[in-house]
């Protein structure tokens, strides 16, 4: 569906916010695209969408190449951008009418198209009211049904939740799983937890370049090696500590006294599932077991590590 190859885009001053990029998407695929602030993912999607034109390097959309074929590439995709542009002055029904016209579909189709992404954004009820008087939320579903209402394989979303409340966001994310069915989505935010509830595999950039283009499963071991488990037995700290140190593989431990329970948080030095050797090491000390369960890093905890966790400037 997408084919990124060598991609660069230079700014006047010397600025290259994008440095030989290369990546793919392949059709039916939820890619989240993350990086930091000034990272290159805007300048990235602006491309892919044939809004800006590349210094270098060659992207196809479906086989075409951006830049030569530039309509016919808009023609299949939907592009929300980080700042949706909205005619506030106009209905949502007559917004999008002109939009679906602005995008050449005929008269049959921009009525059906518009009817079908009013439906699938939650618009139909207020179809007849300003857009200016719309929520944050609703004025966002606006958006993502402009980039709907001519029914594109590929949609491009940049910050599809900015500015949202919290119920705004649990909203907008169900109907982004809901058009997963049937197109290609590539996602970017700075909401991580949306992206892992969101996607399937991420592209990380950072100052212009990928770091990453893997699977969230891959991403973790990759970035966070090792296993590790948390567990809660009724006994003391020290007795805890020596009797757990034996377990082979083990990389490192720590244990805190709670009252007549100790905590103890256990890594180790490969991706393994260790859950039944500790059980069975806990059985045999006839220790209490209140609590056990493995520890999955997060999308965000991976995230600060790839990227240093410095601030942007």
């Amino acid at each position: 569906m997408i084919d990124v190859q060598h991609l660069t885009k230079n700014y006047p001053g010397g600025v290259t916010a994008v440095d030989d990029v290369s990546f793919s998407i392949e059709p039916g695929e939820i890619v989240g695209f993350l990086g930091p602030n000034g990272a290159g993912k805007s300048t990235t999607m602006r491309i892919l969408a044939g809004y800006l034109s590349p210094s270098g390097g060659q992207v196809k959309v479906k086989g075409m190449d951006v830049t030569r074929k530039n309509l016919e590439v808009r023609q299949c995709l939907g592009y929300l951008p980080e700042t949706c542009p909205l005619y506030t002055e106009m209905r949502v029904g007559e917004y999008l009418r002109y939009r679906a016209d602005l995008k050449g579909l005929s008269r049959r189709h921009r009525r059906t198209g518009v009817e079908r992404a009013m439906e699938q954004c939650g618009l139909l009820d207020v179809q007849k009211r300003l857009v200016g008087q719309l929520s944050k939320g609703f004025r966002q579903r606006v958006g993502i049904a402009d980039a709907l209402v001519h029914n594109p394989d590929l949609l491009i979303l940049d910050e599809p939740t900015i500015g949202l409340d919290p119920n705004q966001i649990v909203q907008v994310r169900k109907l982004i799983r809901d058009l997963s069915s049937a197109h290609t989505l590539l996602i970017s935010s700075h909401i991580l937890s949306e992206i892992e509830a969101t996607c399937n595999r991420v592209v990380v950039m950072n100052q212009g370049k990928i770091l990453e283009s893997a699977s969230l499963e891959e991403l973790g071991h990759r970035w966070s090696p090792g296993a590790e488990l948390t567990l809660e037995v009724k006994a003391s700290a020290p007795e805890v500590d020596k009797t757990l140190r034996s377990l082979a593989d083990l990389k490192r431990i720590q244990v805190k006294q709670d009252g007549a329970w100790a905590h103890a948080e256990l890594l180790f030095a490969n991706d393994e599932d260790h859950r039944e050797r500790v059980f069975a090491c806990i059985k045999e000390a006839d220790w209490d077991l209140r609590e056990l369960h493995a520890r999955r890093h997060s999308l965000e905890e991976t995230f600060v590590k790839m990227t240093g966790g410095g601030e942007e400037v």
